[in-house]
Formats: structure tokens, C-alpha cells, sequence
């Protein structure tokens, strides 16, 4: 194959229908498809799949040092396929701070959008209800209903059709030539395998290492691992695709060489600057019935807080959940081996709330919800005995006689113990410290890493919208001057302006990659 694919998620996807437009593709999935699978595909079933912890659950629960719950997608599609549907694009300081093309982006962020994402016809009567009590607890503007990352309150996008389908990442395949791509579900890469690196030069790669659904081990190899336009691309995922760089021999040298790793490169910055927002969330009671929503609308905070709600589904129909989530984050940790099977997960750590600033912006969103709840929009979905973080009920707030000092202080201690995820892990693979501008592995030829293990803080509210943009413009940022895109008749334009631009979209095909099980 002239490129090899592992992990057919959220980045992976995208990726692989772009490239196999030109050339041979191999994507190596290692969980199900999500297809046919009404936990996954139907709104209304979301909460279902965070309750599966079976050996063949879409989702993988890991614990990190610090004791949280958290899980990894397992299946075709990545997080697209199991999580919250949010679709909504970075901050323009992170596409600054990547050096992204602001013109190739915005392209890049249509051609998903063709496909799996919309901004809703119309919101709920709770929806509706707590995107007021966003407003009224002061924040604002109002953006109405945007992509676009902008502070204040606004409706975003979702993956969500308008009749509660589910379009993972995966559909994105509706793009790629089917003469040129082959997906290998349950496919488990081991390792990537390279050749003996020449005095003076870098070790090149030339194929991978994967085990079938069977358990039978077998390899798969690059046709021209000489050649720029034959790569291995490491879509794994955060966890991953460090812990994939480490079994594969590049990594902190003494930490592989006591596991019994043969050291290719040795590389202490795998693994570090792991990082995962801290997020609040609050059961919320109903005396009304609510409609089934995930997060449809969200407030953006001045201050680096993003406040999300969603309503009913397998909860019950008078469940909604408030949530908060830190940006960022400042504080960092760090993913090491716990053994050198690839089916166990690694060591994670997250140091959450160590930098002072995360728990600042954690206390300024949690107050912010309850201002929320305590509006008057919200009134008609919350009971009059609600506790609230900082103590007392709706009908009786601590808050209104205590010092905003005490207030702080009691806030600060409920994030501490309620923390919890989002499933925005990032981090251990970082833009240059293990990969270029062009993502691929410093010192290591034919080998790339394109997920968000490469990010040094998690985009915007949700980071799907951002990492399945990126499956596409990283080939397009990478390979500007081949006719791969001769579909798209203004990428060259891109090239002669950073000016954003607005340009004809591709024409979807009509044609699907073949799936193997």
C-alpha cells in the first residue's frame, strides 16, 4: 500500500478517503463498525453506550493515576461514532498557534460538513429554555446558531441528522475511491516495523504489524517506503498512538529498554505533556418533561469555561445534566507503559487542577451554572430544592449570604472532588517535540502522527470538528502540488493568500470504501 492507516476514527477517516483518491490505502480499525448498531446510530440511545463495559463495547474504560473514569472509542469512526455529537470549529488562536492555512481550513471544514454535520432547524422546549439562562446569566452576546468559536452563548453544530441519526466520521468514505481502499475491522496494530537505519541517516519505516480478529499475527507493508508519498499515519488516538511509538521502539530509552524494547529512537518527549480538561457535571431533576437532546447549545465564557446541557434519552424524560469544561488545559502530565501488550492500556496521568488557572476557570463555570439554574428561564425545568455547588437549594442559596471569598473557597473544593471527563484527552505527540508542522515523526522517515495526540490544548468546546478537518488539510497542506484535488478548482488559490476564502465544494461520490471484517 502506498499508505498504511492505523485507526479508522476521527482523523483517520477523513484521511484515508482523501488519500485513497490517488492512491492505495490500508486502514487498520481495530474495534467493530458502527453500523446496524442502534446504541450507537439513534439519539435517543446516546447514555446506552457509556454504559457498555463489555469486551465488545465500542468504548475501552481506562482509570488514570488520579482515579477518573474515562474511556476510549473502539470502533470505526473513533469518538464520532460514540460520543455527544457536538460539531464546532477551533478558535482561530489554535489554528494560528498550528500555522494552519486559514484558507485550506475553512475548505477543509466544508468538505466534512457536506457530510456529517448541520446546525439544528429548531431547539427543543428545554434547549430553547437553557440557552436563555445562558443569556441571563451574563453570557453574551448572543451568536444565534454558528460554527464558529466565538465567546458569549450560540447554538452549534451536531453530527445528529434532524431525525436523531448519528453520521460518524466514517461516512466521510462516501468520498474515497473504492477501487483504491481496503478497511480491516478488529485489526489490532502491534507495532511498526522499520528498516535498519544507514550510518548518518534516520531509521525508515516500511510497514506495520497487526493482529486479526483470530489472533493471527500478520503484516502489511508500504510499497515505496523510499518515496515521500508512502507513509505509515498513526490515527490511533491520544492514548494510542504514543503507546504505538513506544512498543514500536521509539520513546524514552531507558523506559523501553527496561520493558525490553529495542530502542529505534531513543525520544523522551513521547508520552509527555498528556493533558485532559477538567469537567463538572450536574444532574439537574425536572418537574417538566424534556425533550431527548445531547448539547445543542453552549456558553462560552470570557474566562476559558465552556457550559453545555443536554436532556432525557436513557437518563429518563425528566433527566437534564449540566456540564462544564475547562479549556486548555494548563496542567499536563504524562503516558508511560504498563506492559508491552498493546491490548492493555498504558499509564496515564493527567495532574488535574494542578495549575492554579484550570481551578480558577473551573470555579468561574461553576458559578456561571448556577446563575444558570438560578434564572428564571430555567425555572420551569428545575425544582425548588436543587442543591447547588456552593451550598443551600435554588430556594435558599448559601450564596446569598456568604462572602465571595467563602463562595470561591467552597467551589473550589466541589471541583476538586467532582471532577470528572469529557473524553477531550490530548497530548503525547506534540507539534514540534515528536512531529513537525507537517506532522510527521521528527527523526523517523515515512512515519506520521495525526490525531489529537499532536495538540497542545484541546480546540474549541468539542475537538471532532477540528480533528476530522485536519484528515483532510493535513494531505492537502502536505501534497499541494499533485492532482489529488483536482476536484476542488481553488486549492491552488490557498496557496497565495492566507486571506480566508470561500470556494465550491467538493461533489460528493457516489461511491463507498469496501469494509472487511
Amino acid at each position: 500500500y502506498d499508505y498504511i492507516i492505523v485507526g479508522g476514527g476521527t482523523t483517520g477517516s477523513p484521511l484515508a478517503a482523501t488519500l485513497s483518491t490517488k492512491y492505495k490505502v490500508l486502514v487498520l480499525e481495530r474495534g467493530a463498525s458502527p453500523y446496524g448498531n442502534p446504541n450507537i446510530s439513534r439519539i435517543e440511545n446516546f447514555g446506552a453506550i457509556l454504559a457498555d463495559v463489555g469486551p465488545q463495547s465500542p468504548l475501552q474504560v481506562f482509570f488514570s493515576s488520579e482515579g477518573v473514569r474515562n474511556r476510549r472509542a473502539r470502533v470505526l469512526g473513533g469518538g464520532s461514532s460514540v460520543n455527544a455529537g457536538i460539531y464546532s470549529h477551533a478558535e482561530q488562536s489554535f489554528i494560528s498557534a498550528l500555522g494552519l492555512n486559514p484558507c485550506l481550513v475553512d475548505q477543509s471544514y466544508r468538505w466534512v460538513e457536506s457530510v456529517v454535520a448541520s446546525i439544528p432547524n429548531q431547539l427543543g422546549p428545554y434547549q430553547r429554555a437553557f440557552r436563555a439562562s445562558l443569556l441571563q446569566a451574563g453570557i453574551t452576546p448572543d451568536n444565534n446558531a454558528t460554527y464558529d468559536h466565538l465567546v458569549g452563548t450560540k447554538t452549534f453544530g451536531s453530527i445528529f441528522d434532524q431525525s436523531g441519526s448519528r453520521r460518524p466520521a466514517s461516512n466521510l468514505f462516501v468520498y474515497a475511491n473504492p477501487s483504491n481502499i481496503k478497511v480491516l475491522l478488529h485489526a489490532t496494530v502491534l507495532r511498526v516495523l522499520f528498516s535498519q537505519a544507514r550510518s548518518g541517516l534516520s531509521p525508515r519505516t516500511y510497514g506495520v504489524e497487526f493482529k486479526d480478529e483470530l489472533g493471527r499475527i500478520r503484516k502489511a507493508f508500504l510499497s515505496h517506503p523510499g518515496k515521500e508519498s508512502s507513509e505509515v499515519i498513526l490515527c490511533a488516538g491520544a492514548i494510542a498512538s504514543p503507546q504505538l511509538l513506544m512498543l514500536s521502539g521509539i520513546g524514552p530509552g531507558n523506559h523501553l529498554r527496561s520493558k525490553g524494547i529495542k530502542v529505534i529512537k531513543d525520544f523522551p518527549e513521547v508520552g509527555k505533556h498528556m493533558a485532559d480538561n477538567p469537567a463538572i457535571s450536574l444532574v439537574v431533576p425536572s418537574p417538566s418533561y424534556v425533550e431527548v437532546s445531547t448539547s445543542l447549545s453552549v456558553g462560552i465564557t470570557s474566562f476559558g469555561s465552556y457550559i453545555e446541557a443536554g436532556s432525557g434519552g436513557v437518563r429518563g424524560p425528566n433527566a437534564t445534566f449540566v456540564s462544564e469544561k475547562v479549556n486548555g488545559p494548563a496542567s499536563t502530565g504524562e503516558l508511560y507503559l504498563a506492559t508491552t501488550n498493546v491490548d492493555d492500556d498504558p499509564v496515564v496521568s493527567f495532574n488535574y487542577f494542578q495549575e492554579p488557572r484550570d481551578l480558577q476557570v473551573c470555579i468561574g463555570g461553576v458559578d456561571a451554572i448556577e446563575k444558570a439554574l438560578l434564572s428564571n428561564a430555567y425555572k420551569p425545568f428545575r425544582y425548588d430544592n436543587q442543591s447547588l455547588p456552593s451550598g443551600g437549594t435554588v430556594s435558599f442559596p448559601s450564596r446569598r449570604n456568604s462572602s465571595a471569598l467563602a463562595i470561591n473557597n467552597t467551589l473550589a473544593d466541589y471541583c476538586k472532588r467532582k471532577v470528572v471527563t469529557l473524553y477531550h484527552f490530548h497530548g503525547g505527540c506534540l507539534v514540534n517535540k515528536v512531529v513537525d508542522s507537517s506532522f510527521k515523526v521528527i527523526g523517523i522517515r515515512n512515519l506520521r502522527v495525526l490525531d489529537g495526540s499532536v495538540f497542545h490544548v484541546s480546540p474549541g468546546t468539542n475537538p471532532q470538528a477540528t480533528l476530522m478537518m485536519l484528515g483532510r488539510y493535513a494531505i492537502i497542506f502536505s501534497l499541494p502540488s499533485t492532482e489529488i484535488f483536482d476536484r476542488v478548482s481553488t486549492t491552488q488559490i490557498c496557496w497565495k493568500s492566507h486571506n480566508r476564502s470561500r470556494s465550491k465544494r467538493v461533489k460528493v461520490s457516489s461511491h463507498h470504501a469496501t469494509i472487511q471484517e
